[in-house]
């Protein structure tokens, strides 16, 4: 989740040296002794993360490979990690899971995490958590109506970008898909994106809409680009969640890395009216099928089968001679 500042604060803050506002971060940490530094190189990046040296379950190594796992995941994702320097603020809770992550770009890059005392390793291995925050450093802040593309690219990017460093399998991943992605379909009373902020609307919704964006690219260009193509252009010019940008210069500049028009004409259909989707035909024809339990089966004849193989298998996979 993407948290906000009002424009007067926001305003204020930027006077503020983000090099000084960093090191006093850093120097705060260190003379209270109440939390522990540890820094993980990832391509790209650099991430200062701090622990609290009161453990629970989850060991302190335990945290850091968490965090590093899915620093790995965003940076196999984006071809790089999105931002020269983040800090990543672990705070211990009451209780068991992953709770509160919140990502910030300004004045500095910064995500702020609780873990639970009676969370376990194998519970952080199972978290979407600190991929979800991560992957929100790679886009740049939009206007506030704008908010379902911040979500619903980090919904939709955490479990790809998991799959395609390994750590997940993808019939985990779509299975999960095919049932959370329905809570982003207009209700009645619905309007576009721009202007129904609810929850399922928000996350779900803008999940939806890159899940349409990467199945037309990959249509348009015949498997040569993907979402993660539109993405990383975006990235490449300068557009991270530590710059302020219109989302018409993002959706343009991702769809000029992608020589389509994809981004911007399906943002024109769904910006200010409902627009109905038909997830089942959508799955049939991506070749996927889900059984009541859960489990998933793959269609390899399916018409769209090769746009399914194409999303997790990456942009680099399919680029590769």
């Amino acid at each position: 989740m993407r948290d906000r500042i009002g424009s007067f604060a926001l305003l204020i803050i930027r006077i503020v040296s983000k090099v000084a506002l960093l090191t006093w971060m850093l120097s705060f940490a260190s003379d209270t002794g109440s939390q522990k530094l540890t820094t993980i190189m990832a391509p790209g990046g650099v991430i200062d993360v701090f622990t609290s040296r009161e453990e629970g379950v989850a060991t302190r190594e335990d945290l850091i490979g968490w965090v590093n796992a899915a620093s790995k995941s965003v940076a196999t994702y984006f071809g790089r990690y999105p931002v020269p320097h983040v800090a990543v603020q672990i705070t211990t809770s009451e209780g068991k899971g992953v709770h509160n992550g919140r990502t910030f770009g300004s004045p500095v890059a910064l995500i702020t995490i609780s873990v639970g005392r009676k969370t376990t390793l194998a519970d952080l291995e199972e978290d979407w958590t600190m991929t979800h925050e991560m992957v929100h450093l790679a886009f740049p802040s939009v206007a506030e109506k704008h908010h379902w593309i911040e979500e619903g690219t980090a919904t939709y990017v955490e479990p790809i970008a998991r799959v395609q460093s390994g750590i997940l399998e993808p019939s985990r991943m779509w299975s999960d898909l095919i049932r959370d992605l329905p809570q982003g379909l207009p209700k009645e009373g619905d309007a576009g994106l721009d202007h129904t902020h609810t929850w399922g609307r928000t996350y779900w919704g803008g999940a939806l809409f890159c899940l349409l964006a990467d199945v037309e690219i990959h249509q348009r260009t015949h498997n040569r680009k993907g979402l993660e193509d539109a993405l990383r252009g975006i990235l490449a010019a300068g557009g991270n969640i530590t710059e302020d940008w219109p989302l018409e210069r993002a959706l343009r500049v991702g769809d000029e890395a992608t020589g389509t028009r994809v981004l911007e004409t399906l943002y024109e259909d769904m910006k200010d009216k409902p627009v109905a989707v038909n997830l089942t035909n959508l799955w049939k024809e991506l070749g996927i099928q889900r059984s009541q339990n859960g489990d998933i089966s793959f269609i390899d004849d399916a018409p769209l089968a090769s746009v399914r193989k194409s999303i997790t298998a990456g942009t680099d996979s399919r680029q590769a001679p």
